[in-house]
């Protein structure tokens, strides 16, 4: 198996600062078709955070993937302030490759205070992180199966370490129900500015969750004969996030139809709070 660098997600979202407003990110070629959508949505968020006032912090986000990108280019970002208000922040992103739009994202921000609680929502019972195999582990004993894109990309699916709950189910072609549960968390100390985290969350959220809708229909992501591509993504933050703890990814898929699929996931802490919640849809398409 080849030995290749050590990638860290921070430096992912460290974004240089062209002007005022205007920022520059670095790209990762993780061995798909495209750009991740991931890295968009984690360096769009991290580029609405520079521009909103101290102490404000995001808690929700909604997006459109307009056109794929090019993984092996960078990303501009352009920052439009839309508001300020008294305890809200609005900011519109627009992501640019080769002159081109390939992203939108509307964020808003809020002054943390206090106000009514409440949760109805039930973490899942699944095994503990350190009783689920690395998913990277799965693809090292696979490293001569799988495709040579994706052997040449493995070091960048490294700084997050995903573990999937059944994997060898949730990633065949069986027909199965359309639901997934992964613990994630980063591989690096990402410090304490929630920026990063949330900024690094939003980048995981992205794994394995359009996928989510094959299952029921026995179609594996690796087909030659799919094509498949998010068309939106939304994030709602909930409670303050750490990406140096676990965090478990439920998902499950309500419905599809149209070549559209349908997503939605939370995400819990150890202690079974619900951290964020996230829906997508995407392109599923059977080509000939």
């Amino acid at each position: 198996m080849e030995q290749q660098n050590e990638v860290k997600v921070a430096s992912l979202l460290e974004l240089e600062t062209l002007e005022k407003g205007l920022y520059r990110g670095q790209s990762w070629d993780l061995g798909f078709r495209a750009l991740f959508g991931g890295q968009v949505l984690g360096q769009a968020l991290k580029a609405a955070w520079a521009s909103v006032p101290e102490g404000r912090v995001a808690h929700s986000f909604h997006s459109y993937f307009l056109l794929p990108g090019d993984a092996k280019q960078p990303v501009v970002y352009d920052v439009e302030i839309v508001r300020d208000g008294k305890s809200f922040s609005a900011r519109r992103v627009k992501a640019i490759q080769n002159g081109r739009n390939i992203f939108y994202m509307t964020a808003s921000f809020q002054q943390p205070e206090e106000g009514m609680q409440h949760q109805y929502a039930q973490m899942p019972d699944v095994p503990a992180p350190q009783e689920v195999e690395p998913d990277i582990r799965m693809y090292e004993r696979n490293y001569e199966n799988i495709g040579r894109r994706m052997r040449e990309a493995l070091s960048y699916h490294r700084p997050i370490d995903i573990r999937t709950v059944d994997a060898v189910r949730s990633f065949t072609s069986k027909n199965d129900k359309p639901e997934r549960y992964t613990w994630l968390r980063a591989n690096e100390d990402l410090g304490d500015s929630q920026a990063m985290h949330q900024a690094a969350l939003s980048y995981a959220s992205d794994y394995h969750f359009l996928s989510t809708s094959l299952q029921p229909h026995g179609v594996q992501i690796t087909d030659r004969n799919l094509a498949i591509a998010t068309i939106d993504h939304a994030m709602w933050f909930h409670r303050p996030i750490n990406m140096n703890e676990w965090l478990l990814y439920s998902m499950e898929s309500p419905a599809s139809g149209g070549a559209r699929g349908l997503v939605r996931g939370q995400l819990f802490n150890q202690q079974g709070e619900l951290v964020a919640s996230t829906m997508q849809e995407g392109l599923m398409r059977i080509t000939d």
